[in-house]
């Protein structure tokens, strides 16, 4: 559910999707966890999954969806992704939520549907967007989420395109910063070890990254998550490859790119540029000259006492604005994350304690 710039949506059309697994079709039978839907809608296309905590997941027909989002108006689009449109739905007791529409009838994208919606299933976290529901009914696969209504951290702290208007909407202060990279750090470190299955991410970045009103994160788009703790994706000499990169530009591990080995530790190295983001205002990859922030801010960061060379100026420092402790600590854990030998590179758990251990607002 990323948020991209606008490419134009492609139609509906009406062919129908196969069923996502045979576990997912034994759910049209099991009993509805209530979510305040339309309340006329038959009990055969209503489901719960429960997976040790009760977490309501409802079947959706089409014409459902067409319902809620207005036949996928362009006026609904929220939101672009790599493969999908993104569309603001509108319940019957006027409740939000957002609409991730698969936007071609390809095997391949049918694929990573249906991986998508396994993994999300498996999924409940406070910092994580919870899926409220999907629909399979056509060759276009829909996931429905809960509505995040203050775009995402790539607007609030670059602007973009993902909130109407596309311009930064407020100002980050240091501490919102920093309980930021506290709670995408245990939406990761759930992931990656609390998790029932282990998953990697796989594109960790400022856009995947939602906020709702009170700047809480919550951490989207899995559909280039694996399961499993490491996995040979392909030989990155392949031009394949290519078409199924893990990762954005400015946040892929560079050890992924030569080896083509999706781990966890891809995900950790695309969170040491989240915290370089966060640290310095700038994006990942400059949009004016193309520079990947890891390259401008490398110097800097093998040298702790030039920290505040890095740091948004836009924040200052003392009471309310940069704690130079807290940013130089950042600044540290940045540079283990993003270390070029992936075993040497923290876990979640250790990014976690680091940051309650060093980051006052978060070490309660």
């Amino acid at each position: 559910m990323a948020i991209f710039k606008c490419f134009g949506v492609e139609k509906i059309s009406r062919k129908r999707l196969s069923n996502v697994s045979d576990a997912i079709s034994v759910l049209e039978n099991e009993a509805f966890c209530e979510h305040g839907y339309d309340d006329n809608e038959s009990t055969s296309n209503k489901s719960c999954i429960n997976n040790g905590k009760s977490i309501g997941v409802r079947k959706f027909s089409w014409e459902q969806m067409e319902r809620v989002a207005q036949n996928f108006l362009n006026s609904r689009v929220i939101g672009y992704g790599g493969f999908s449109t993104v569309y603001l739905a509108t319940f019957s007791d006027s409740s939000l939520g957002a609409i991730k529409v698969y936007s071609s009838c390809s095997e391949r994208l049918s694929r990573i549907y249906k991986q998508e919606l396994e993994i999300l299933l498996k999924l409940k976290h406070d910092h994580i967007v919870k899926l409220l529901g999907y629909c399979d009914d056509k060759d276009e696969g829909i996931l429905v989420f809960e509505y995040i209504s203050n775009g995402t951290l790539q607007d609030m702290l670059h602007g973009g395109n993902g909130k109407k208007g596309g311009n930064k909407q407020q100002s980050l202060s240091w501490k919102n910063r920093m309980i930021i990279a506290y709670q995408l750090a245990m939406a990761l470190e759930y992931l990656h070890e609390k998790c029932s299955v282990q998953i990697v991410h796989g594109d960790i970045k400022a856009s995947n990254i939602l906020l709702d009103d009170e700047l809480n994160c919550k951490l989207c788009d899995f559909g280039s998550a694996k399961l499993g703790f490491s996995s040979a994706v392909m030989a990155p000499s392949s031009r394949i490859m290519n078409q199924m990169m893990l990762g954005s530009p400015g946040y892929t591990d560079p050890h992924y790119m030569r080896t083509g080995l999706a781990s966890k530790k891809n995900d950790i190295y695309s969170y040491g540029v989240i915290l370089l983001e966060l640290i310095t205002g700038k994006e990942a990859l400059s949009a004016h000259n193309g520079e990947r922030l890891t390259q401008k801010a490398n110097p800097i960061l093998k040298d702790s006492s030039m920290v505040t060379e890095m740091v948004d100026s836009s924040l200052g420092f003392g009471y309310g604005g940069v704690n130079l402790e807290e940013a130089k600590a950042i600044a540290s854990l940045s540079a283990m994350c993003l270390s070029e030998t992936p075993s040497l590179r923290p876990s979640t758990s250790d990014i976690v304690k680091i940051l309650k251990n060093r980051i006052d607002c978060v070490s309660l």
